[in-house]
């Protein structure tokens, strides 16, 4: 079976370096399946270039066929062809990127969704989604809360509408364990989180998301997605528009102590 004509050239490269090293030890796809527990559909997939592999797939991979690295050293190149394609520049900059400060109005970001909760939305979009598709992008996207515990540090300033919040995806247990789970990560020490309260009027957040990342050249840059579509955005005069807003945002959505308690209180009303 031939590769998929969408893949990158990295994925393709790395099918073929798997599908070497696996014929050379003489090991057919379910076999080397078994070795590294996953399914004989899940090389193929691989080989195929129809599914990006995880990095515990390339690790155990490159161990089980003794290839001395060769495979594991495509794990940082392979992570970003798991995005959306309008998402992996900014996957990147994300990455790398020495603070980054998210509003979010009516979709929780991705550093803060449980797998349960990012199963619920990303299998909720229409048209839908093969049920693959929806396994490859859940795990992309809990992929990136590595970013949390990244050296050096990162810093994340978060400010989430509480219409988010109250915004069901699967089912009651579900959103319980999204909130139980937001307030874990904002009780790390490099993240600042805060809720827009809806008893709020008006507000400066009223134009939609967005995102502000600063590099590790201490470049400032603004990111805004809608429908599958993003902007990614380095005029320092549009830049630093959007921080001011931001600034304002924060300033008008609930302290970090509020916000704790309401997150509670919505937990407790499930």
């Amino acid at each position: 079976m031939g590769q998929s004509a969408g893949s990158s050239g990295t994925a393709r490269y790395f099918a073929e370096l798997l599908r070497t090293f696996r014929k050379s030890r003489g090991l057919t796809q379910a076999q080397l399946g078994e070795l590294v527990h996953v399914s004989d559909s899940y090389v193929s997939a691989v080989e195929t270039c129809e599914r990006i592999p995880s990095p515990e797939f390339i690790a155990a991979a490159d161990e089980a066929l003794e290839a001395g690295g060769l495979l594991a050293i495509a794990t940082e190149h392979l992570a970003h062809d798991r995005y959306p394609a309008f998402f992996k520049d900014f996957a990147k900059l994300e990455a790398d990127a020495l603070s980054v400060s998210s509003y979010s109005t009516h979709m929780l970001n991705g550093l803060l969704q449980t797998e349960a909760y990012a199963q619920a939305v990303i299998g909720s979009r229409f048209p839908p989604l093969e049920d693959e598709e929806v396994e490859r992008l859940v795990e992309a996207r809990l992929a990136r809360q590595t970013l949390f515990f990244r050296k050096p540090v990162a810093l994340f300033s978060f400010v989430i509408e509480e219409s988010v919040l109250r915004r069901r995806f699967g089912t009651r247990d579900v959103m319980h364990e999204l909130l139980d789970h937001i307030l874990r990560c904002a009780a790390l020490r490099n993240v600042v989180l805060q809720v827009a309260s809806s008893d709020h009027g008006e507000h400066a957040g009223a134009d939609g998301a967005l995102t502000l990342v600063e590099t590790p050249g201490h470049k400032h840059l603004a990111y805004l997605e809608a429908q599958e579509r993003s902007l990614l955005i380095s005029d320092p005069d549009e830049v630093a528009r959007y921080s001011q807003r931001y600034a304002m945002i924060r300033t008008q959505a609930l302290g970090i102590e509020e916000s704790a308690a309401l997150i509670k209180q919505l937990a407790g009303e499930l």
